[in-house]
């Protein structure tokens, strides 16, 4: 009889964590499709570089805001009636879709995307850490979870690409996430999630998660973050602009650049385990940053040529960065506050994504070339590298990861 029970635990855990992987296959093939719309929509509404951003930078804020003040309640109502809430209205925006063709009409349903990526992303990140046995396996799990994310960062330009060669819609892109939502608030339903013990003096509140934006730790894995994510973003956002008029010997490597950076992060992130396995994740992260920045600065100090290859490149050292930093992050505070520190980091994550390529595509307007911005990018890529070097030198967070190696819960 415990061995039938178990064998049902196990077998809802590896439902929970499909479920999980295939939120973030999702959220990635709708945002990560933006840097193939862009040039669609500067050619449909005859807008600037930093107008046509805003299908970026829309979703992204209402992440941060959604993030910042509903991550308590991932706490508060439990991993599975915020994920299912957070679902619904995605779906729900994705359908709406069909009915309108206006820019700003756009982006208002975008807003609405990005709140409910910030409350079903918050559930699904506190969901991690209530499955995992210990910090490692919480590092391996978030890998994972990012893979899938690659994976579906692959899909979504591909078949936005395939619409338009076809002279479809960009929008049926989204018609499909929303039937792929409503099966995935099925799967949601129907499974079992783990109980949350709370501290009944402890009252899961908004301002818990204001507390938390003071917390020198949450507040430091949220810079590191935000520094990676203005780094990446750079790439499938503007990295096909950058390429368009390129007529040289390597364009078809420029053609599919933004698949060819896809796939190397998608296959790293698979690998995170692995490295991390092997090598201490202090020096995973400072190596993968260096290469990174290398990359960046040989791109914009080299020709056109070398960026083609170098910016794509960059997705290999690029994949481990995210998931491990936002594993280290909410593992540094105990389980009953996981939704509350990863609304906070997931604020400054949406926040940095927002904003950086704004300000890329205002620097951009303003020189008159799309390269400029890239310059910006750099800049962070150098920031993060040194970031790492500090973490690499004094581990300010050690004592706290300690503590959760043996149990995270």
């Amino acid at each position: 009889m415990a061995n039938s029970h178990l064998d049902i635990q196990q077998t809802n855990i590896r439902r929970i964590k499909m479920l999980t992987y295939l939120m973030f296959f999702m959220f990635a093939m709708t945002s990560d499709a933006v840097g193939v719309i862009i040039p669609e929509l500067i050619s449909t509404f005859n807008l600037s570089m930093a107008q046509a951003s805003a299908f970026h930078y829309m979703p992204m804020i209402f992440i941060a805001l959604s993030g910042l003040f509903l991550g308590y309640l991932a706490d508060k109502l439990g991993r599975k009636v915020t994920i299912l809430i957070g679902l619904s209205c995605f779906a729900l925006a994705c359908f709406l879709f069909a009915i309108g063709d206006e820019f700003y009409y756009f982006l208002m349903l975008l807003a609405l995307v990005g709140a409910a990526i910030g409350v079903f992303k918050t559930g699904a990140l506190a969901l991690i850490g209530d499955i995992s046995k210990n910090t490692s396996e919480h590092a391996s799990t978030m890998n994972t979870v990012e893979g899938f994310f690659g994976v579906g960062a692959m899909m979504g330009p591909a078949i936005v690409s395939y619409f338009l060669v076809n002279g479809l819609s960009w929008k049926y892109l989204y018609l499909g996430a929303g039937v792929f939502c409503v099966l995935l608030c099925l799967v949601a339903l129907l499974s079992r999630y783990p109980d949350i013990k709370q501290a009944n003096d402890e009252p899961v509140t908004l301002k818990g998660t204001m507390k938390m934006m003071r917390n020198p730790y949450a507040l430091g894995y949220s810079l590191a973050i935000g520094l990676y994510v203005a780094t990446e973003v750079a790439i499938y956002v503007w990295m096909p602009s950058l390429f368009i008029d390129y007529k040289g010997e390597f364009a078809l490597v420029a053609t599919y650049s933004l698949a060819i950076f896809f796939t190397l992060r998608a296959a790293g992130r698979f690998m995170g385990g692995w490295v991390l396995r092997r090598f201490r994740w202090q020096q995973v992260m400072f190596s993968f940053s260096l290469a990174i920045c290398a990359c960046y600065l040989g791109a914009m100090s080299l020709d056109i040529e070398a960026a083609v290859f170098l910016l794509p490149l960059s997705g290999l050292f690029m994949s481990m960065m995210y998931p491990t930093l936002n594993s280290k992050g909410i593992s540094c505070f105990p389980v009953k506050q996981h939704g509350s520190v990863a609304g906070v980091i997931l604020f400054f994550t949406a926040l940095s994504a927002a904003i950086g390529p704004l300000l890329m595509g205002l620097i951009s307007d303003l020189f008159g070339d799309v390269r400029y911005g890239f310059y910006l990018a750099t800049f962070f890529a150098l920031l993060l590298c040194l970031l790492s070097l500090f973490n690499l030198i004094k581990d300010p967070s050690a004592h706290l990861l300690d503590e959760g190696e043996n149990e995270v819960h």
